[in-house]
C-alpha cells in the first residue's frame, strides 16, 4: 500500500482525483508513484510535464535535431540555453543521489502504460514560462538572472544533505531560482503561482473519471488553494506582447542617438560630432567585444562582434549577437561529437565552454548583453561631450 501522507483525495464534478507529491529527485518517490497507479488503475495519469520536457525525457535524441540558425534567427538562444542549464543542475542533483532525472515522472509514464492509463501532459510549457519571466524583467534583472543560472550551476557541487532535503520538494526550475526570488521578486508570480493555477485547472479537466495527478510535493498547496477558482489558461499561457513603451524604446533610441551625433556636428562642431561618435563606438564595441570574449568565442567571432555592435545598436531588426553567433558557427561548426557529448558536457561548468553548440549560444547570449549595456554606456558619454 502507498503512504497516505502523499496522497490527496479530491473531487471535482463527477471526477475522482488522487493528487500525489512527489521529490523529482527520490527513489522513494519513483517508487511511490508505481505503488499509486497500481493501486488505483486510473483512467489517466496526469504528469507535471509539458510536451517539451515529456520529449527530452522520452527521446534522449531529441535534441540532436536542433537547428542552431533557427534558434538565432528566431530569438531563442536564452531559451535553449536556460534549458541546457536546467538539464544541467538537475542531472548533477540527481546523480548526488545516484537515480536518473525525473525518475518520479518516469515511473509515472511506465507505469500508465503498464495499466493502459493515458498519460496527459498537465505543465505549462517551459518555454513559455522562460518567455514571460525574460520578457517580464529589464535588462539588469536578465544579466542577474544568468549569472544565477550559471553560478548555480557550478555551486552544486557545494549542495549538503539538508539542502537536498530542501530541493526534493521543487522541481528542478524552481529550485535553480528559489535563491534568486528574494533579488527579483517577480520571479514567484511567474515561476510558482501561475504554474499552480495552469496545473490546477488541467489536473481537474483532464479526461477520465478517475485521475492520478504526479506533481513535484512544492506545487500541492498551491492546487489546492485554486482548486475552486476558475482560472483562464489562456492568458497563462500568452508571452507578454512588448509594451508600447518598449516598442517606442526600440526605435526612438536609436532615432535619438543619431539626433544626439546629428546636433553635435551642428552645435558644437565637427570635433564634437567626431568624440560622440567616438564614444558611441568604443562604448559598443568593447562590451560587445568583451561578451564574446566571455564566451571564449573564436578570435574571428569577438571581432564580428566589436564590428557590428556599433551598426546592429542602431538597426532594431537585428542583433549583435545574431552576427556574432552566426560567425562562431561557421568558423566552429557543431560537429555529431559535439551533440552526442552534450549531456556529458553540461554537466559541467567547464563543459558549457568546451561544447561548441553551448558556446555558440553563450557567445549569442553574452554578446547581446554587452551590446545593450554599450548602448546605456555609451548615452552619458556621448551627451557629456556636448555639455
Amino acid at each position: 500500500m502507498a503512504n497516505n501522507d502523499n496522497k490527496n483525495r479530491m473531487f471535482f464534478n463527477d471526477k475522482e482525483i488522487i493528487l500525489l507529491g512527489t521529490a523529482h529527485v527520490s527513489r522513494e518517490s519513483a517508487e511511490l508513484v508505481h505503488d499509486v497507479i497500481l493501486e488505483e488503475k486510473p483512467d489517466t495519469v496526469c504528469i507535471e510535464l509539458c510536451e517539451a520536457r515529456y520529449q527530452s525525457l522520452t527521446q534522449k535524441t531529441k535534441w540532436q535535431d536542433t537547428d542552431l540558425i533557427k534558434v538565432i534567427k528566431e530569438k531563442k538562444a536564452f531559451l535553449l540555453l536556460s534549458n541546457l542549464m536546467l538539464a544541467s543542475f538537475q542531472k548533477k542533483i540527481a546523480g548526488k543521489l545516484g537515480i536518473k532525472p525525473g525518475e518520479d515522472m518516469m515511473s509515472a509514464i511506465r507505469t500508465a502504460e503498464e495499466t493502459g492509463s493515458e498519460i496527459y501532459l498537465a505543465d505549462r510549457n517551459i518555454r513559455t514560462t522562460l518567455s514571460r519571466i525574460w520578457r517580464m524583467i529589464g535588462l539588469w534583472a536578465k544579466i542577474k538572472l544568468l549569472a544565477g543560472l550559471i553560478t548555480s550551476i557550478g555551486e552544486v557541487d557545494e549542495i549538503g544533505e539538508e539542502d537536498i532535503e530542501k530541493l526534493k520538494e521543487k522541481d528542478v526550475l524552481e529550485a535553480l531560482l528559489s535563491e534568486m526570488e528574494d533579488k527579483l521578486p517577480e520571479l514567484r508570480g511567474i515561476l510558482i503561482d501561475e504554474r499552480d493555477q495552469y496545473l490546477s485547472h488541467k489536473i481537474k479537466t483532464a479526461p477520465g473519471k478517475k485521475i492520478v495527478a504526479v506533481v513535484g510535493a512544492g506545487h500541492v498547496p498551491g492546487i489546492k488553494r485554486y482548486w475552486e477558482k476558475d482560472i483562464n489558461t489562456e492568458m497563462l499561457d500568452k508571452i507578454p506582447p512588448k509594451g508600447r513603451i518598449s516598442g517606442f524604446l526600440k526605435w526612438g533610441i536609436p532615432a535619438a542617438i543619431i539626433g544626439l551625433i546629428i546636433a553635435g556636428f551642428l552645435g558644437a562642431g565637427s570635433s564634437a560630432g567626431t568624440d560622440m561618435i567616438k564614444w558611441w563606438v568604443l562604448a559598443n564595441a568593447v562590451l560587445a567585444g568583451l561578451g564574446a570574449a566571455i564566451a571564449l568565442g573564436h578570435p574571428l567571432t569577438v571581432l564580428s562582434a566589436v564590428v557590428a555592435s556599433p551598426l546592429t545598436s542602431l538597426n532594431p531588426m537585428i542583433a549583435a549577437g545574431w552576427v556574432s553567433g552566426l560567425s562562431e558557427m561557421v568558423l566552429r561548426k557543431p560537429k555529431v561529437k559535439d551533440f552526442e557529448n552534450l549531456p556529458e558536457d553540461i554537466s559541467s561548468f567547464k563543459g558549457f565552454w568546451r561544447n561548441k553548440i553551448t558556446r555558440i549560444l553563450l557567445v549569442v547570449v553574452l554578446t547581446n548583453m554587452g551590446s545593450s549595456l554599450g548602448t546605456f554606456v555609451a548615452i552619458p558619454l556621448m551627451a557629456k561631450v556636448i555639455a
